[in-house]
C-alpha cells in the first residue's frame, strides 16, 4: 500500500510556471510507477504524465508535452510535475497517482491522492 499527498497548487497567471509535488508514504515507493492526473469542472478525469519507478520513460499527454515535466526523488519518496507556459485550460483538480505496472497508471492506477487544485487566471 501507499498513501499520497499532493502539495503546491495555487493561482498562477497565464504563462507562468507551479510545481507540483507528491510525497508518498511506505518504503515500497520505489517499486510504484507514477502519474499525474487532471480533472476540470464538468469534465472527466484525465491523464497528463506518468514515469516509471526508476525515473525513465516519461510520458505526457499531447496537451501538455513540452509544457510540463514529471520527475521522481525515490530518496525522498516524491513525484513531482513542473508546469510552464501555463494556459488558462490547465485550470484543474491536479491528482497524484501510482502503481506497480508502469502500462497501467494512465488508465488504471492503484492509488490516488486527494488532490490539488491549480487555477490559471489573471
Amino acid at each position: 500500500q501507499v498513501q499520497l499527498v499532493e502539495s503546491g497548487g495555487g493561482l498562477v497567471q497565464p504563462g507562468g510556471s507551479l510545481r507540483l509535488s507528491c510525497a508518498a508514504s511506505g518504503r515500497t515507493f520505489s517499486r510504484y510507477s507514477m502519474g499525474w492526473f487532471r480533472q476540470a469542472p464538468g469534465k472527466e478525469r484525465e491523464f497528463v504524465a506518468a514515469i516509471d519507478s526508476s525515473g525513465y520513460s516519461p510520458h505526457y499527454t499531447n496537451s501538455v508535452k513540452g509544457r510540463f515535466t514529471i520527475s521522481r526523488d525515490n530518496d525522498k519518496n516524491t513525484v513531482s510535475l513542473q508546469m510552464s507556459s501555463l494556459k488558462p485550460e490547465d485550470t484543474s483538480i491536479y491528482y497524484c497517482a501510482a502503481g506497480l505496472l508502469y502500462t497501467s497508471v494512465p488508465n488504471r492506477p492503484a492509488h490516488w491522492g486527494q488532490g490539488t487544485q491549480v487555477t490559471v487566471s489573471s
